[in-house]
């Protein structure tokens, strides 16, 4: 199996190794520093009142890999709730989410990865939840059928999605907090990549530091994992340290360039360019053209892509920028005033 380091598909053995470098407070998480307060004052806030509610409900949306998981354990951990993680797509019918809802206590976090993958049944049932405090469960079939309302005590329900646009009006609208996480600054970069190297105990230079977070795609979970595969280089071809050459090294082993890009992202944009004449083109013919999934082109590579200036989105479909044929080394024939 190829292992994905920048597009950061999760691998179980990598799993442990991202939790153990993952901010456990408010006071340890770098970055997305309006999130952070914003959070910060709203559990604060819910601490100081007597009346023993629950904390607003909160949508968490933006890129894989920015720390939205982590950001809903630290909000239950500074709660002092409990903590209960499952994901939309493991949510299948209405039975499976009226059971956990009726194992939450008093002021417990629920979190839902993905949540808008979950089934519109089940987000029917979510409403009242979020909303009453309640659930409506049918007993039996037919005619015999009857309903039962049960309470469930105050909860926080956190959602995460990395396609906002896919929830609901109607679920979006009980979310009394929404937030959307954006890349890291190659500062907030530098600062992640030190803590996960003290954190391993790999000794390294500001040098190494400076060149591992400048081609981490503005992420932490692509940092962590190249960090990971940085200390192994280093032990075997180094002398163990996180110095610029055993970035480099590494980095050119697994194919990511100075930008930070892999060769799928190298692969988009040359189909985009080569095959479409620059654009437009929709989502699904390129996904075709490159052998890949439309959602993860869609979540994984075309944000990053977008943000540094080589893709465009429009209404018509994906369109290469001017600085994508620069980085392409490929002359642009196309009309002058295209993004004008």
């Amino acid at each position: 199996m190829t292992e994905r380091i920048v597009a950061g598909e999760q691998m179980q053995e990598d799993a442990g190794f991202d939790v153990t470098l993952r901010p456990t407070s408010f006071d340890e998480f770098i970055g997305q520093k309006r999130a952070v307060e914003n959070l910060r004052l709203a559990i604060t806030a819910v601490k100081k009142r007597a009346d023993g509610g629950a904390l607003d409900h909160v949508l968490l949306s933006g890129p894989p890999g920015l720390g939205k998981t982590t950001l809903a354990a630290i909000i239950a951990r500074e709660l002092g709730v409990g903590f209960h993680s499952t994901s939309g797509a493991a949510i299948e019918k209405p039975g499976d989410i009226a059971g956990i809802l009726t194992q939450l206590q008093n002021g417990d976090v629920l979190f839902i990865d993905e949540i808008h993958r979950l089934p519109r049944t089940v987000e029917e049932i979510l409403y009242t939840a979020m909303e009453d405090y309640a659930i409506d469960i049918i007993l039996g079939k037919g005619p015999a059928a009857r309903s039962i309302k049960l309470t469930l005590p105050p909860f926080t329900l956190i959602g995460a999605t990395t396609r906002s646009g896919l929830i609901s009006s109607p679920m979006r609208a009980r979310f009394g907090i929404t937030h959307r996480l954006d890349h890291y600054s190659e500062e907030e970069m530098k600062e992640i990549v030190a803590r996960a190297a003290r954190l391993l105990g790999v000794p390294e230079t500001s040098e190494g530091i400076e060149e591992l977070a400048h081609r981490s795609r503005g992420t932490p979970r692509v940092a962590n994992r190249l960090l990971r595969r940085v200390r192994d280089y280093a032990q075997v071809k180094g002398d163990g340290r996180l110095t610029r050459e055993a970035a480099r090294g590494t980095l050119e082993m697994l194919e990511v360039d100075e930008w930070g890009l892999d060769a799928m992202d190298r692969r988009i944009l040359r189909a985009v360019v080569e095959k479409f004449g620059g654009g437009p083109v929709g989502v699904t013919s390129l996904a075709v053209s490159v052998s890949e999934d439309p959602g993860t082109i869609e979540e994984v590579y075309e944000p990053y892509l977008i943000q540094i200036g080589l893709l465009k989105r429009t209404t018509r479909g994906r369109m290469a920028t001017p600085r994508a044929y620069e980085y392409l080394g490929i002359e642009d024939s196309r009309p002058p005033g295209l993004f004008d």
